[in-house]
């Protein structure tokens, strides 16, 4: 699962990172150490959390886009079969579905608790994630 830094957590649910500090220590989410000895929290414990919490952050991408409606979230489920993937985001208090090839999700990476924007245009929906596939 992806490992997410006090900050990023922070700045995903819309809190304070002394938020997120504070719900380490009574036991909101659990944490550990990352190999730099940084604090972080599981992705798909804090997909779990975006879900309870419900509060829409700004979006971090520098890439400009004709697209307005991009929501910042967290991936809480996928549902995916050889060609076609479901992929669930929940993004401050916005659910958002998208319907991607099953290759798009593997080549960005997509797996709960996967920091990603949801672009919407007219009716489709893009999921981005940073920097793009590797």
């Amino acid at each position: 699962m992806p490992q997410i830094r006090i900050r990023d957590a922070a700045l995903y649910l819309g809190v304070s990172d002394d938020t997120v500090r504070r719900w380490i220590d009574s036991g909101v989410i659990g944490s550990a150490r990352d190999a730099a000895g940084r604090t972080v929290v599981d992705g798909l414990e804090l997909a779990r959390l975006a879900k309870q919490q419900a509060v829409l952050p700004a979006d971090p991408s520098a890439v400009g886009r004709s697209a307005r409606n991009r929501f910042v979230g967290i991936v809480t489920d996928i549902v995916m079969d050889r060609v076609m993937a479901q992929v669930e985001l929940q993004c401050g208090p916005h659910r958002v579905v998208s319907l991607v090839s099953s290759e798009a999700v593997r080549e960005l990476g997509l797996e709960p608790g996967s920091v990603a924007v949801a672009v919407v245009k007219a009716t489709n929906v893009i999921v981005e994630t940073a920097g793009g596939p590797e």
